[in-house]
């Protein structure tokens, strides 16, 4: 399997930040959700069916289920081919803003948080191989396992650098976590908003990238 570059794992925890940065925004606007970790929304609506009633299950279940279609849409389009990154992001970008902007207009559409946890879905879908995800983007368990791991091989000897690309993506979410949640401190449903403008400059980089790589290949 080949290795991601060192510019992909530089975009990977840029739009790791992000992810957090978007899933701490959501957390505080759903009152309690996630738009991009579906195990805690997972026990949440399960928490969610003895306590407030099956009805407030509704929201984690139909978060969980954007999720997936997002992923299915993402592995859709880029499939084996690395160059569709870019619309992925844009679409995600699209996505994101649109969430925001029906916040403005319809401030008590709940659905408008499904366009965010498809957007987030989505975004794992970048680095495929072998029918998974290289690197988990939007979510952290994954990412904790793989340093723990890569902690054993220290350890162990096998290997002296693994830990490094785990420990940065988790601290990439953490830190867009924080700044999420200032953002929408200060910026209320723009915090939302300018997410999706920093997506949209990140497909604009992904896509000129993939021109430059495919200018590069002998012909």
């Amino acid at each position: 399997m080949r290795e991601v570059s060192r510019r992909g794992i530089a975009l990977s925890l840029a739009l790791s930040a992000v992810a957090g940065y978007v899933d701490a925004v959501g957390f505080i606007v759903t009152g309690g959700f996630f738009v991009s970790f579906m195990s805690g929304n997972s026990t949440q609506a399960g928490v969610e069916v003895w306590t407030d009633g099956p009805g407030r299950a509704l929201l984690p279940l139909a978060l969980v289920g954007a999720f997936v279609i997002g992923v299915a849409a993402g592995g859709v389009v880029v499939g084996a081919h690395a160059r569709r990154r870019s619309a992925v992001v844009a679409g995600s970008a699209v996505a994101v803003a649109a969430s925001a902007l029906v916040g403005f207009a319809l401030p008590h559409a709940e659905w408008r948080f499904a366009l965010l946890a498809c957007a987030m879905g989505a975004l794992n879908t970048l680095y495929l191989a072998d029918g998974r995800a290289r690197i988990a983007i939007t979510y952290a368990t994954g990412t904790l396992v793989s340093l723990g791991l890569a902690l054993a091989d220290l350890v162990t000897g096998r290997s002296s650098t693994a830990w490094r690309r785990p420990l940065l993506l988790w601290a990439a979410l953490a830190a867009g976590a924080v700044a999420g949640a200032a953002a929408h401190r200060w910026l209320g449903g723009g915090a939302l908003l300018a997410a999706g403008v920093i997506l949209a400059a990140l497909a604009l980089a992904i896509g000129a990238g993939a021109r430059r790589g495919a200018a590069a290949e002998p012909s």
